[in-house]
């Protein structure tokens, strides 16, 4: 799981809640968390983040590691850290259901709470809500773009730590997307899985139609072959070739992978070389630099 600790917070949270403690501040008080203002180019937002902003606010708490730590570090009066041992989130939440579009100024989450709880969970909800409902936001642009295609997540190599490409991926699912090459985000989400190969698997092997013919025969269902390690229209043609002898094998393939060079010509040329070939039900899919 990604990290749990309470101390996943900006320092002034915990310095406010001494403060708090000290004054016996323990009213109710209201936070919401609202983006104040959009890009003219981008007419709304898409609200995602309640599952884990739910799960993070019934899991709040300053196990014995942290409250040693705190205690080493000599900040904070040694009655408030005892304090902190029995510290829950026992407010309420109110938030639009995910995938709401949702617009400048009007709350997305409402924390109701005394007022150091209240407090102290918000650096890690704006944490949570600003990442997951960008990444919604963008992935529902090109969702509206897309005029229907199938759209898959690659993001997780290039996710700013693991949480950030597991929760991408269950963003991207949210607004529209098909798939997610992210296993344990299939696992835990339920979301459908989809992957292709590698280079280095076309490299691996002494030429591309030994790596395509391995590969189909070993992973048949759904066959995508990634044709641009070498020479992308030199490897639709290779597919073509190969599609009549794997046919014979009862393997279809289903589609081929474009992920270097200009994305829109080479798919063009590729598109004209399969269906010359009477390869018209293999589909192209392109990865890579795309967005809206």
């Amino acid at each position: 799981m990604p990290d749990a600790s309470a101390l996943l917070t900006d320092l002034y949270e915990l310095s406010m809640l001494e403060a708090y403690a000290a004054r016996g501040m323990t009213g109710s008080a209201v936070f919401e968390l609202f983006f104040r203002r959009l890009p003219p180019e981008r007419g709304f937002l898409l609200a995602a983040e309640l599952d884990q902003a739910v799960t993070f606010l019934e899991g709040m708490r300053f196990d014995a590691e942290d409250l040693a730590w705190l205690r080493d570090t000599g900040r904070f009066a040694p009655g408030f850290i005892d304090s902190l041992a029995g510290f829950r989130f026992t407010g309420d939440v109110d938030a639009v259901p995910e995938g709401t579009a949702v617009f400048a100024d009007e709350p997305v989450l409402r924390v109701t709470a005394p007022l150091p709880e209240a407090q102290f969970v918000e650096t890690r909800l704006l944490n949570i809500v600003h990442f997951q409902t960008v990444i919604a936001s963008k992935a529902a642009r090109m969702v509206l773009a897309s005029g229907g295609r199938q759209l898959v997540d690659f993001g997780l190599r290039r996710a700013h730590g693991g949480e950030a490409g597991l929760y991408a991926a269950r963003a991207a699912w949210l607004a529209g997307f098909d798939a997610t090459a992210t296993v344990l985000a299939g696992r835990r989400f339920g979301i459908p899985l989809m992957g292709t190969m590698a280079h280095a698997f076309v490299e691996a092997h002494d030429g591309e139609t030994e790596a395509f013919l391995d590969f189909a025969r070993t992973r048949p269902a759904g066959l995508c072959l990634l044709i641009d390690t070498y020479d992308t229209e030199r490897g639709a043609a290779r597919v073509a070739a190969l599609a009549p002898r794997l046919a014979a094998e009862g393997i279809a393939i289903a589609a081929v992978r474009l992920d270097s060079g200009d994305l829109a010509y080479h798919a063009r040329a590729v598109r004209g070389i399969l269906d010359a070939a009477g390869c018209g039900a293999i589909r192209i899919f392109a990865s890579g630099g795309l967005d809206e």
